[in-house]
């Protein structure tokens, strides 16, 4: 599975797709390292247990561009498919979450372009997290390319629930059978329950210590 290059579009190659949204990750990823480092030095707290970033391969992102009925062409691809890169940020808590998200979009440089909140509305299989669509500048030679980065911000639990589901769902080809979709909305469950009452015993932990301040 191959993609066309069309010479009118902004990104010409995979080489240069790659190019350009890896650029884009680095400075996602370097932005998010400097205010979880300006977090600790002002609140002595980091918001952030680790990043992951990763860049769609090429037959992924074939594979979605015929399922929605488009060519498989480099400016489709630019134009239709949103998640060619991503990052995964991974926290303790969920309200680490929203401090995270309203820091990203405090960025003079980085343009909002959608909100999915999956922790206010899960998704029926019972999946959590919380999804921005953003755009950030990549600086080349001759131009300025807005790449969009697709941030996925979720707890540890979140994190681990997901990865599972993940696994499931490429298992069985997304037809997995009745009682394990079940038994992953149970589980979805508990994961809440299991953030919640870790949120709850944080900040018991957080006055007591502002107490003995």
């Amino acid at each position: 599975m191959e993609l066309k290059v069309e010479r009118d579009s902004d990104i010409e190659s995979w080489m240069e797709v790659t190019l350009v949204y890896n650029s884009a990750l680095k400075q996602i990823s370097t932005k998010l390292e400097i205010l979880n480092d300006e977090f600790q030095h002002v609140h002595r707290y980091n918001p952030i247990e680790h990043i992951k970033s990763r860049i769609k391969t090429s037959e992924s992102i074939v594979k979605k561009l015929r399922r929605h009925g488009y060519e498989s062409t480099i400016q489709n691809m630019v134009q239709y498919v949103n998640d060619i890169a991503g990052i995964r940020v991974i926290c303790s808590f969920t309200s680490d979450i929203y401090r995270i998200a309203d820091m990203i979009r405090n960025q003079s440089d980085i343009r909002v372009i959608s909100i999915k909140d999956y922790i206010v509305n899960p998704k029926p299989s019972g999946y959590k997290s919380y999804h921005m669509l953003v755009t950030v500048p990549v600086y080349l030679s001759d131009r300025i390319i807005d790449a969009k980065v697709e941030i996925q911000i979720r707890t540890v639990a979140m994190d681990f629930w997901a990865s599972l589901e993940h696994k499931i769902h490429y298992k069985f080809e997304g037809n997995a059978p009745a009682h394990i979709k079940n038994e992953l909305i149970d589980c979805a469950r508990m994961v809440a329950e299991l953030d919640a009452k870790m949120l709850s015993l944080n900040e018991e932990v957080r006055n007591i210590g502002r107490k003995n301040d």
